[in-house]
């Protein structure tokens, strides 16, 4: 009976962290790109009190961006899927419109690529769910540092159902 209990958790814990990759965000939302264009016309919303970003887009590197969405005229195709590259990896914090991410994000976009108010906004359209992101993003090796906490969350679940069965079993 035990042995069979220690079966159903490990092959409930494996299958947990085998799945949860494939629960995240696979769109940029809309409204993200809504969050663009409305923050650089109204500034900031000092009334809506939003939670601290879990990324850190401080210190990313966004030449994936800047070094592909070139002005004068800004290739919609060009700007759009070097925002995909960059953003597509964060889609679960930046869809949070209950997190500063989206405004955080496009902040440091513009700082760093100094682009016309709303670009994105208004050249980076595709489905009625927003921009498709790959199923499992890319993620460098250099933005590992600086990405969320939740890349290693699989990490420990398992860690988490290894040590149960340890207790289990002494």
């Amino acid at each position: 009976m035990e042995l069979n209990f220690l079966c159903r958790a490990l092959f409930f814990f494996l299958s947990l962290a085998i799945l949860s990759p494939f629960s995240s965000s696979t769109f940029i939302s809309d409204g993200v790109l809504e969050i663009e264009s409305q923050n650089l016309l109204t500034g900031r919303n000092l009334l809506q009190a939003q939670k601290k970003c879990p990324v850190n887009f401080e210190f990313m590197n966004y030449t994936i961006i800047t070094s592909q969405c070139k002005g004068p005229k800004f290739p919609a195709k060009e700007c759009c899927s070097s925002l995909k590259d960059f953003a597509c990896p964060y889609a679960e914090q930046i869809n949070d419109m209950a997190s500063d991410c989206a405004n955080t994000m496009f902040s440091y976009i513009n700082i760093y690529g100094k682009y016309p108010p709303g670009i994105f906004s208004n050249e980076c359209r595709e489905g009625k769910e927003g921009l498709e992101c790959p199923a499992l993003p890319p993620i460098s090796a250099s933005d590992l540092n600086a990405a969320t906490p939740t890349a290693c969350s699989h990490v420990w679940m398992t860690i988490s159902a290894a040590v149960l069965v340890v207790v289990k079993l002494f």
